[in-house]
C-alpha cells in the first residue's frame, strides 16, 4: 500500500468522494454533512491524500484544511473491502504530520454519530470528544472531536 498526497481532481479520486458522499447523504440530512467540495479540496490551504493498493487503485483518501489553529480532517474514507488493512491509520497520520509541520497545535473533525466504527478508530488513537469549533453549529447529527498534536504517535 503506498499513501502520498496527491491532486484530489483524479477520476479515480472522484469515484471515492462520490461513494463518501453517497454514504454520507444516506445517513444524514444534507443541511448536517459539512463536506468539502471538490474546488474547496483544491485549495492552498488543503492537503490532500490518498491510499492506493499494490495496484495503484485508490482504496482511500483524507484531507487535512490547514488553519493557524488547528488541522481539520476532511473527507476521510476508505473502501469498505479495504477496511482493517490499517489504510485510515496510515492517511490519518500523514494528515498529523502535515498539520504538525503546519504549526498545528490539534487536529480537529467532525463525523456523525451514525457511524459508531468511525468514531471508535478516532478515539483509539487519541481523539477526544468537544463542543463545536470553528463555524460548526452545535447540530445533533454532528460528534466533534479532538486531538493534541504533541500526541502524535
Amino acid at each position: 500500500m503506498m499513501i502520498t498526497f496527491e491532486t484530489p481532481d483524479q477520476p479515480d479520486v472522484h469515484a471515492l468522494i462520490a461513494e463518501l458522499d453517497d454514504y454520507l447523504y444516506a445517513l444524514y440530512p444534507a443541511e448536517s454533512v459539512y463536506a468539502l467540495d471538490l474546488h474547496s479540496l483544491l485549495a492552498p490551504n488543503v492537503r490532500f491524500a490518498v491510499a492506493r493498493d499494490g495496484d495503484g487503485a485508490a482504496i482511500g483518501c483524507a484531507a487535512v484544511l490547514l488553519t493557524p489553529e488547528y488541522g481539520e480532517i476532511k473527507r476521510m474514507y476508505v473502501r469498505p473491502a479495504a477496511r482493517g488493512t490499517g489504510a485510515a491509520g496510515r492517511l490519518l497520520q500523514l494528515l498529523e504530520q502535515a498539520a504538525a509541520s503546519a504549526g498545528c497545535a490539534d487536529m480537529v473533525l467532525e463525523a456523525g454519530p451514525s457511524q459508531p466504527e468511525a468514531l471508535a478508530f478516532y478515539a483509539r488513537i487519541g481523539f477526544r470528544q468537544c463542543g463545536p469549533y470553528g463555524a460548526y453549529p452545535d447540530d445533533p447529527y454532528s460528534v466533534f472531536m479532538r486531538k493534541p498534536l504533541g500526541k502524535i504517535a
